[in-house]
């Protein structure tokens, strides 16, 4: 008895769903179509080319206040050296160079040992350096 009542039920949906016709009609701004076609531009990244080197960690802290004083005081020093400030939780470092080998990363930390005695040197994927010219 239940299966008949459930089947009479669904074959009166069906012959009232078949009797209804109609239309939509979509009211639109037509800036939605620019901004469609703005999202589905394909932007490449900007992204530069990485390769094998070196760089200094000199200093790394919770604190990004004295992470931007150390920066200051490394690019008086030496303002062509590129720095860079990572972010992994819970500090920030403070990277400097784009060194391709050891030996010229070696170099900058013994000229800023005294003012960063924890710095140290760490293989890492650097930036193309600079070409300087002479």
């Amino acid at each position: 008895m239940r299966g008949f009542l459930v089947m009479s039920v669904i074959y009166l949906c069906q012959l009232t769903a078949n009797g209804q016709t109609g239309a939509v009609s979509i009211v639109k701004d037509s800036r939605i179509d620019s901004l469609v076609q703005n999202q589905s531009t394909i932007i490449p990244p900007s992204v530069k080319p990485k390769i094998n080197g070196y760089r200094i960690q000199l200093y790394f802290d919770a604190d990004k206040g004295k992470i931007n004083s150390a920066r200051a005081r490394f690019i008086q020093q030496f303002p062509k050296v590129d720095t860079y400030v990572v972010y992994s939780a819970p500090n920030f470092f403070l990277k400097v160079g784009d060194f391709r080998t050891r030996l010229e990363a070696e170099k900058i930390k013994a000229a800023i040992e005294m003012k960063f005695p924890t710095s140290f040197v760490i293989k890492e994927k650097i930036n193309l350096p600079r070409l300087d010219n002479k």
